[in-house]
């Protein structure tokens, strides 16, 4: 998992090893930090926050 910021330094999601690699090779991306390993897009995306589920298990018993 790489993490990705966009063009304005906003949070993005996360993508995959492969994608992020075919990102830099393309020179679409650069290196933003080494540790943990996150890339900066170089040209303009949209920042919709794509919505997070939380994983709930409906068998659990709530105290």
């Amino acid at each position: 998992m790489v993490y990705v910021l966009s063009h304005n330094r906003k949070p993005l999601m996360p993508c995959t090893n492969v994608i992020a690699r075919l990102l830099l090779k393309q020179g679409k991306a650069k290196v933003r930090k080494r540790e943990p390993f996150t890339i900066q897009l170089a040209y303009e995306t949209t920042d919709y926050p794509k919505p997070r589920l939380i994983p709930l298990d409906a068998a659990y018993p709530h105290a």
